[in-house]
């Protein structure tokens, strides 16, 4: 099984495996530049090693040792253990275990400013008491944290040197094509500064870790301690941030991602001179256009990012978008798909005043939104989600009800909403029940769930529900586009076929 693993390297002895080498085979056409041995030594002096520790305790406030383990008399481990626990009892004050322990580990990162500024991994450092940066030239310097973004993995350090430091600059990653020769810097498995050549495998990489990813994939080796490292091009400017592998094993098969540059130059900034991200913010829940969407929708192909979703007085609702809109466009750039959309808004500057095409009802529209920042809108979310209470079930008389598309329907009824422990200001029809093994369950649609819209027209009874899918039939539709409110109040679309 692939395993995706962070490339911080816990301090731990390290196996060696001798491979025997097969014959050269001398007509085999020669790959790669000649030597990279003058890029290399220029480059070097400005990649460091990071170590961190950490004390932590557990829940009982005393070290999570092992128990002394029970061994026969007279057993040859006997001896051994005996010194071993004798060893961790007297290094202890008073005789006694001491209630946490240091953890320790280690990272890469590399020099940006001479003055003293360091780029690495929020992983890397997260939650340490103490970071230490360790330079190539033997000396070490203490480091504070300027700012971190867990979202896109990034850190920013800080150093006072005696002198200014050797620094590398960042590159335009979105220049880089795949099979460009690339070359990682860094500190695999503790073992101090290692160099490594590979090529770009692959672009743009969604690996699930966060919600901007748009990894540089790379066949350069690179293990755990390479975490933070820079990658670096040709031209010996840094087009990415080593980040994580795929691995079933923990070490490099040659599926190593890096931040793009491109990503990384604008959070590096806000954290900086902020000390804190401040990213654009437009307000929306979305999800991909999948086939079967696009063809309820009358589109062409399958693109852009479907609104599910909008947030209470957020700027996408202010300034006019609707719950089943498509954004084709944001701010001049084509939103291919729907990950492409958040990292589009989010590197555009707050209170930005910005054009969106959007697919409404078949037509497109050109509306005005201006920019919040996701940081307010975030900390909005969360107070409203902390001052959210339900109300105590009531019992209330037998709803009338609707059967279609293998659901029952029934009217939104005040009782109704709270026995479900709906949001008031979710409305629509209410689904009483989903047939076993129907296309509706199969879709992952609940009973106590609500369907706020079939066609993209709201229906707010049961009768409604009918209509429309009378009508789509009329219209020779074969598929109906539902937005369907769960339980939890989260909002999608979902296309099942018309009975």
């Amino acid at each position: 099984m692939n395993i995706l693993t962070f490339l911080r390297a816990p301090l731990v002895a390290l196996s060696l495996v001798l491979l025997a080498a097969g014959p050269l085979n001398t007509a085999a056409h020669a790959a790669g530049p000649v030597s990279v041995a003058d890029l290399a030594d220029d480059l070097i002096g400005a990649v460091v090693n990071i170590s961190t520790s950490q004390n932590v305790k557990n829940s009982s406030g005393t070290s999570p040792r092992a128990p002394r383990p029970q061994v026969p008399e007279g057993s040859p481990f006997q001896d051994f253990f005996d010194e071993f626990f004798r060893q961790q009892e007297e290094g202890a004050p008073n005789g006694r275990p001491d209630p946490s322990r240091k953890v320790q580990s280690l990272g890469s990162g590399f020099v940006i400013d001479s003055s003293g500024i360091i780029i690495t991994n929020n992983h890397v450092i997260a939650d340490a008491d103490e970071i230490t940066v360790d330079f190539t030239d033997g000396s070490k310097l203490k480091a504070k944290v300027i700012g971190t973004d867990p979202k896109t993995d990034i850190a920013v350090l800080e150093v006072k040197p005696p002198k200014p430091l050797q620094a590398v600059q960042f590159g335009q990653s979105s220049g880089s094509r795949v099979g460009d020769w690339v070359m990682a810097i860094g500190n695999p498995f503790g073992q101090g500064s290692s160099v490594t050549l590979g090529i770009i495998s692959a672009i743009n990489r969604d690996i699930r870790s966060g919600p901007y990813d748009n990894f540089i994939q790379t066949d350069a080796a690179i293990n755990r301690g390479n975490s933070g490292g820079p990658l670096f091009n040709m031209d010996g400017q840094v087009i990415g941030i080593n980040t994580a592998i795929i691995s079933p094993s923990g070490g490099s098969i040659g599926l190593g991602f890096s931040i793009p540059s491109n990503l990384a130059i604008n959070v590096i900034q806000q954290l900086r001179e902020f000390g804190e991200t401040r990213r654009g913010w437009l307000g929306v829940s979305i999800q991909p256009v999948t086939d079967e969407i696009a063809e309820s929708l009358s589109m062409k192909e399958a693109s852009g990012a479907l609104v599910a979703g909008l947030t209470p007085k957020g700027p996408a609702k202010n300034s006019g978008i609707l719950v089943g809109d498509v954004i084709l466009k944001f701010d001049g750039q084509n939103v291919a798909q729907m990950r492409d959309l958040p990292r589009i808004v989010a590197d555009t500057p707050v209170g930005k005043s910005v054009e969106v095409v959007v697919l409404r009802k078949g037509k497109e529209e050109k509306i005005s939104v201006t920019l919040g920042r996701l940081e307010d809108g975030e900390k909005q979310s969360a107070d409203a989600n902390d001052g959210d209470e339900s109300g105590d079930p009531e019992e209330g008389s037998k709803p009338k009800t609707v059967k279609a598309l293998g659901m029952t329907f029934a009217e939104l009824s005040d009782e109704l909403r709270k026995e479900n422990g709906i949001a008031d200001d979710v409305k629509g029809v209410l689904i009483v029940d989903v047939a076993e093994g129907s296309p509706a369950a199969e879709k992952g649609i609940v009973a106590g769930s609500v369907i706020s819209e079939i066609g993209q027209e709201a229906v707010n009874a049961p009768e409604d529900v009918e209509k429309r899918l009378a009508k789509l039939k009329k219209d020779g539709r074969k598929k109906a586009l539902l937005l369907v409110a769960a339980k939890d109040g989260q909002l999608g679309f979902v296309v099942l076929t018309i009975e």
